[in-house]
C-alpha cells in the first residue's frame, strides 16, 4: 500500500514547516536496512599485505576509526530520541521519528562492522563530554543547532574521507549511505532551526552563543584527539588537522550567520 505524501497544508503547517516535511518525505524514501550492506561480498575494511604485525596494526587502526563512529552514533540515538520528545510541533515530530530510526540503524551497522574486525577500541573522552553537553543543553534551539546544524554538517566530510580511503569494502558502502542520511539530518535541522528562531527572544539567541563558547574548546580537543592506534597519523597530520579544524569552525560561524544569529561574541579557540 502506498503512503500518501504529507503536505504543509495537510498538517496545518501554513507553509512554515514545508522544509521540515520535505526532509521527512525524503528520509522515508532513502531508508535502507543493515542487511542491504554487502556483508560477505566485500571485505569489511581494506585488506593489506605484509607481516602479521603490520596487518595487526592496520586492523587496530580501522577498529579505532569504526569505534569513534559507533560512539558518535550511539550518542546520536539518544539525541534523536530527545529531539522527538522535546519538539512541540507535529511536523518536527514526524521528521524526528525517521531520525530515530536512522540513528538506530547506523548504530546497528557500526556494531556489526566492529564485531567483524575484532570488537571495539578506545573511546574518545572529549566526544563523551560533547555528547553530555548537547544532551543537557537548556533549550531546544541549542540542541537542534549543535546536533543537526553543526555536528551533522561536519561529519559528512569525514564520511567521504573514510569512504575514499576504504574502496571496495563494507565500510565504504556504509559511509556512502551515512553521507546521504546525515545530509538529510542537517537539511532538516536547518529548516527547523529557522522555524524555532523566527520568533525567538534575544535571550534565547544569546543562550546559543553562550553555549557555543562553552562547547568549542572541547570540540577542539575532540577534533585533535587520536587514540594510540592512530597516534602516529595524528603527529604526521597535525598541520592538516589544524587547517581542517579552522575550516570546521568557520563553517559553524557561517551556518549561524545564515540563521540570523549574531556571532560577534563567539570566541574561536584556534
Amino acid at each position: 500500500m502506498e503512503t500518501e505524501e504529507l503536505t504543509p497544508e495537510s498538517t496545518n503547517g501554513h507553509g512554515r514547516y514545508e522544509g521540515v516535511l520535505r526532509y521527512y518525505e525524503l528520509a522515508k524514501k532513502q531508508e535502507w536496512q543493515v542487511r542491504d550492506l554487502p556483508w560477505g561480498e566485500q571485505p569489511p575494511i581494506p585488506e593489506y599485505k605484509g607481516t602479521p604485525e603490520k596487518l595487526a596494526r592496520r586492523r587496530d587502526l580501522w577498529r579505532s576509526v569504526i569505534m569513534q563512529q559507533l560512539q558518535a552514533d550511539t550518542f546520536a540515538c539518544e539525541m534523536a530520541s530527545q529531539l522527538l520528545n522535546a519538539a512541540p510541533h507535529i511536523e518536527a515530530k514526524l521528521y524526528y521519528s525517521t531520525m530515530v530510526q536512522d540513528e538506530s540503524r547506523h548504530t546497528e551497522a557500526w556494531l556489526r562492522l566492529s564485531g567483524e574486525i575484532g570488537g571495539t577500541a578506545e573511546r574518545d573522552p572529549h566526544l563523551d563530554t560533547l555528547a553530555h553537553m548537547t544532551l543537557e543543553a537548556d533549550t531546544l534551539e541549542e540542541k537542534v543547532f549543535q546536533m543537526q546544524v553543526f555536528y551533522e554538517r561536519l561529519i559528512i566530510s569525514r564520511f567521504r574521507l573514510i569512504a575514499r580511503s576504504s574502496r571496495g569494502t563494507v565500510l565504504e558502502d556504509l559511509c556512502n549511505r551515512l553521507t546521504t542520511d546525515d545530509g538529510i539530518h542537517h537539511g532538516a535541522g536547518m529548516a527547523y532551526e529557522k522555524v524555532l528562531l523566527q520568533n525567538a527572544s534575544k535571550q534565547t539567541k544569546q543562550k546559543l552563543v553562550d553555549a557555543a563558547n562553552r562547547l568549542l574548546p572541547t570540540f577542539v580537543e575532540h577534533a585533535l584527539w587520536r587514540p594510540k592506534e592512530r597516534a602516529f597519523i595524528g603527529r604526521a597530520m597535525h598541520t592538516r588537522d589544524i587547517e581542517r579544524l579552522k575550516e570546521d569552525l568557520e563553517i559553524g560561524v557561517r551556518l549561524a550567520e545564515s540563521l540570523g544569529l549574531d556571532v560577534s561574541e563567539v570566541q574561536l579557540p584556534v
